[in-house]
């Protein structure tokens, strides 16, 4: 059976268009193929899932199971009742699957965990999204089929970016107007385009030529040395190409399919401030976290009034998303390291903006000072970026 990632190579992508077409002759005329959609997304899961990734293959149909029951049970019980207890139980529940697949590794080197495979922190986020929503009254009502289709839409499913349950089954019930559609199809196809020279152009250029060289050179001079300082600026540019032109294909995609899925980065280098730039930088993500962990932290500890300080209560939901983020990305000091950093940076960044509109007419603002808020900005995102590389741990700790 052929096993291919998605977005990886020219093959993928002939498949893709092979698949695709009646889709987009469908939606041409006003249609969605709804039947065949699911078919071929299908196809491409197992595609995605088959070959030497059987075992993904096994680990995702047990783990949605599990998760749908739970959506689904959870659902049936908030139609009638709302305990707390409960829904915490149930979102608990929801990403233990996750917490298990990023434990496993820290506990058994050598064993696979029993829900690890690809993409299962993106749907995750999508299970929690449903369960919260229910549980706030915004969703009353779901379709089995559609809540299925939106946790395995197959262009989003490896890289994201993580769309919103609501607004995915709008554009999923009713195809786009022949206008609006042309729009789509011709802004998904820019941004495939797009996503080549990121992907295939730049991030090679970036990570498989510069990348090992700079890396030797920093790890022969030892220490920090100018190596190490390019090292950094490899690291972001490759970081950025290759994880924006996944990005790019997966909503290149989903506009070809008439799905308006959200753009995940919007010139994040171009940041005013570390808080601008978060809202430029994996936006999808970025929002997850501020609405389902720092918004619901910051009003359950106003609703308790643990925290009189508006400042301090801000903080503490800094350092505690921060927090959650890092050990998502994975229990290694450098990620913990990375989370705090940028919470730190945040409530500094907070400080400055209520120093400066204290004291606006003191501070200057201007064309240079713009330009030196991108340059500051960019830099301390590149250094967040070499802690979260790992390089250190290799340099100083090996």
């Amino acid at each position: 059976m052929i096993n291919m990632q998605p977005y990886q190579n020219p093959t993928y992508f002939l498949y893709l268009l092979v698949g695709l077409l009646p889709i987009m002759i469908g939606l041409l005329y006003g249609r969605r193929f709804k039947v065949y959609e699911t078919i071929i997304s299908f196809v491409f899961l197992v595609l995605t899932f088959g070959g030497d990734k059987w075992m993904q293959g096994v680990s995702i149909i047990g783990y949605l199971i599990c998760e749908l029951i739970l959506i689904f049970a959870y659902l049936h019980y908030r139609k009638s009742k709302n305990s707390t207890g409960v829904f915490i139980g149930a979102v608990v529940l929801a990403i233990l699957p996750l917490v298990l697949v990023k434990l496993t590794p820290f506990f058994a080197w050598q064993h696979l965990s029993l829900f690890g495979f690809l993409g299962i922190s993106y749907i995750t986020f999508k299970v929690v999204q449903i369960v919260m929503e229910i549980r706030d009254g915004t969703i009353k009502e779901l379709d089995f089929k559609g809540v299925l289709h939106f946790l395995l839409f197959f262009p989003t499913i490896s890289s994201g970016p993580i769309d919103r349950y609501r607004r995915f089954i709008r554009d999923y019930d009713q195809a786009p107007k022949q206008e609006k559609y042309l729009k789509l199809l011709g802004k998904g196809v820019f941004y495939i385009f797009l996503g080549f020279l990121y992907k295939f152009v730049l991030a090679y250029l970036f990570g498989v030529v510069m990348l090992p060289y700079v890396s030797k050179m920093a790890l022969a001079s030892g220490g920090i040395s100018k190596w190490l300082v390019a090292y950094m600026y490899v690291y972001a540019m490759d970081l950025f190409f290759d994880f924006a032109g996944y990005s790019l294909f997966a909503v290149g995609t989903s506009y070809v399919m008439g799905i308006e899925t959200p753009m995940n980065f919007n010139k994040p280098f171009i940041a005013h401030n570390i808080k601008d730039f978060w809202n430029r930088w994996h936006m999808t993500l970025s929002f997850w976290f501020r609405d389902f962990i720092y918004m619901r932290l910051v009003f359950f500890m106003m609703k308790k009034k643990l925290v009189k300080s508006r400042i301090t209560m801000a903080n503490i939901g800094y350092l505690t998303l921060f927090l959650i983020m890092g050990l998502w990305h994975g229990l290694t000091w450098y990620y913990i390291v990375y989370g705090f950093y940028h919470a730190f940076a945040i409530i500094i960044c907070d400080a400055w903006l209520r120093f400066k509109k204290k004291h606006k007419k003191q501070i200057p603002s201007n064309k240079f000072t713009e330009i030196f808020a991108i340059v500051l900005t960019f830099h301390v995102v590149c250094f967040s970026f070499l802690i979260f590389s790992g390089f250190l741990d290799t340099l100083f700790f090996r």
